[in-house]
C-alpha cells in the first residue's frame, strides 16, 4: 500500500482509526496486529506510537466515540419531541437506520466488548447504559400516561434494542426492502409491543399503508 503521506497529524490519525476499524471488523481484536494496521495505513509500525498508545487504547477510543455520537445523534433526534409514542417513533427510526449505516462500528461495539480491560470495560458500559436509559423513559413516560402497557420496563428495553439493532447483520443494499420500509417495519413492530390500545383504527391503517408503500422490488 502507498506510503500516507507524512507520519503525523489528524490525516494519519483518522487513516489509522479507519484501517483499524476494518482490520477488527474482518479479523477481530485479538487477530489484528499493529505491525498489520501500520502496513495497512502506509507507515513504519513505530510510527503508530505517535497518534496511539496501545492496541487496547484505539479499540476503546473507537468504542467510547462510537458511542458517544450515539448518544449525540439520538439526543438530536429526540429534541423536541414531548409525546412518548412521538419520541418511540424517532427512536426507532434513529436506531435502525444509524445501525444499517455503520454496522462495523456497531459489530465492533458489540462484539469486541470482552476484549476491553476491565477499567475500559466499566466506562464503555455506563456509557450504554445511557444509551439505554433514553430508551427505558420513553417507556416508562408512556406507561405513566397510559398509551404503552409495558409488564417490566428493562426487559422491554432489552428486548427491543435486540430487535432495532438487528438489521446491522442482515441489511444489504439494494435488497427487497428500502431502508423506509426497513424502519416503517420495525416501527410497527415495536408500537404494537407496547401500546395499550389503538383506539384510531385510521393511525395503524395509515401506518401500514406506509411501510406498503416503502417496499421496492427485491429482498433484503
Amino acid at each position: 500500500m502507498a506510503r500516507t503521506i507524512g507520519s503525523h497529524g489528524p490525516k494519519t490519525l483518522e487513516a489509522i482509526r479507519k484501517a483499524g476499524v476494518r482490520l477488527i471488523y474482518e479479523h477481530g481484536y485479538e487477530a489484528m496486529s499493529l505491525r498489520q494496521l501500520a502496513s495497512e495505513v502506509g507507515i513504519q509500525a513505530g510510527s503508530l506510537y505517535n497518534h496511539i498508545s496501545t492496541k487496547q487504547d484505539l479499540l476503546f477510543n473507537l468504542v467510547q466515540d462510537h458511542i458517544n455520537d450515539l448518544l449525540r445523534q439520538l439526543d438530536h433526534a429526540l429534541a423536541g419531541k414531548a409525546d412518548p409514542v412521538e419520541k418511540l417513533r424517532a427512536f426507532v427510526a434513529f436506531h435502525v437506520t444509524y445501525h444499517m449505516t455503520r454496522k462495523r462500528e456497531t459489530f465492533i461495539a458489540n462484539s469486541e466488548l470482552r476484549s476491553l480491560e476491565p477499567k475500559n470495560y466499566e466506562t464503555i458500559v455506563a456509557l450504554r447504559g445511557a444509551y439505554e436509559q433514553r430508551l427505558a423513559q420513553i417507556l416508562t413516560d408512556g406507561v405513566s400516561e397510559g398509551v404503552f402497557e409495558v409488564v417490566d420496563v428493562q426487559v422491554a428495553t432489552f428486548a427491543i434494542l435486540a430487535l432495532l439493532t438487528g438489521p446491522c447483520t442482515w441489511y444489504r443494499p439494494g435488497g427487497r426492502l428500502t431502508k423506509e420500509a426497513i424502519v416503517a417495519a420495525h416501527e410497527k413492530l415495536v408500537l404494537s409491543g407496547v401500546r395499550a390500545a389503538l383506539t384510531e383504527v385510521g393511525e395503524a391503517r395509515q401506518s401500514s399503508a406506509g411501510f406498503r408503500s416503502a417496499v421496492a422490488g427485491e429482498r433484503p
